[in-house]
């Protein structure tokens, strides 16, 4: 979080798999109840309804507006980054994003959901909160993640942010981001966590959660049966090439310019991939998104307080 005056800023990364905030992260799922659950570890309550904030996996949607869930999700995300400095009231200034080329069209309709209520009262893991929200800013994401690094960017680069649903694809050229040539696929983490389901229960007969996935892609499998591991490693190199083919596609040089790989999928190519080390560039912080849309709001009020 970022603090001007007496309002503080907080960046929450609405990705389809994991929420992200400058803090930490967690699972972009939630179950709704009417009665107080059982469980009540990461338990929201909000207007007389229960939500185990966490569970269950959200379906992708091109128009995160029309989805309630991701309203209940930011109060979770506002929630976990105020408890860091032991915060309950606050006014806050919400920075939030949108795939690259949805955010022209999208903009004002995210915004106008972020900010569908001026007061919010609410309990996270059983600590009452009271928000007033001030304002809100919704920004490129996967651009955002690299806005205090644009000195590195001289040349021809590629920018490509790796979600759990989408590939966004940014050219910045000379410390200059390109609006004309953007692109978003379709072709996110998720897809390859499917496809190696699919491969493991055609292949050895077994039902793999997608918890055990991400845990192999990420950390690597030595809890599981060799021939399991190694059926996730080839798909997820199936997955890795396919991507490629896609940046070749949109004119992506290995020779001619860099490549900066932001998002979850950056720690998958990592361990997997193969690439020149020279030329491509991971940034494994996953919420290296969340704290860029707090940068480029703070950025924004200090030009707003000068004028």
């Amino acid at each position: 979080m970022k603090r001007i005056n007496n309002t503080i800023i907080i960046g929450v990364d609405h990705g389809f798999g994991n929420i992200k905030h400058a803090s930490g992260s967690f699972r972009a799922g939630l179950i709704k109840y009417d009665d107080k659950p059982t469980f009540t570890t990461n338990l929201l309550t909000y207007e007389n309804k229960y939500y185990l904030i966490g569970e269950g996996h959200k379906e992708f949607t091109a128009d995160k507006f029309l989805d309630p869930d991701y309203y209940i999700l930011t109060l979770a995300a506002i929630a976990a980054e105020l408890r860091t400095e032991h915060i309950t009231t606050a006014r806050v200034h919400l920075a939030a994003g949108l795939p690259l080329t949805w955010v022209g069209e999208q903009r004002q309709a995210f915004r106008d959901y972020l900010l569908q209520h001026k007061t919010v009262d609410f309990s996270f893991n059983h600590i009452d909160y009271h928000i007033e929200f001030v304002g809100a800013d919704v920004f490129p994401q996967g651009f955002s993640a690299v806005a205090d690094k644009l000195y590195m960017f001289r040349g021809t680069n590629m920018l490509c942010d790796i979600g759990n649903g989408t590939v966004n694809v940014m050219y910045i050229n000379d410390r200059k981001p390109d609006s004309q040539r953007c692109f978003t696929a379709k072709h996110g983490v998720h897809q390859c966590v499917m496809n190696i389901k699919e491969n493991v229960l055609r292949r050895h007969h077994i039902a793999l959660m997608d918890s055990t996935i991400e845990n192999a892609l990420i950390n690597g499998g030595e809890d599981l049966p060799a021939d399991v591991f190694e059926t996730i490693r080839g798909t997820a190199l199936e997955y890795i090439n396919e991507l490629f083919r896609i940046l070749r596609e949109h004119e992506y040089d290995p020779v001619m310019m860099k490549l900066y790989i932001v998002g979850g999928g950056g720690c998958l190519i990592k361990r997997f991939g193969q690439y020149d080390r020279n030329k491509v560039f991971i940034n494994t912080d996953i919420c290296a998104t969340a704290k860029g849309y707090e940068y480029l709001s703070a950025k924004s009020a200090e030009r707003r307080s000068v004028c």
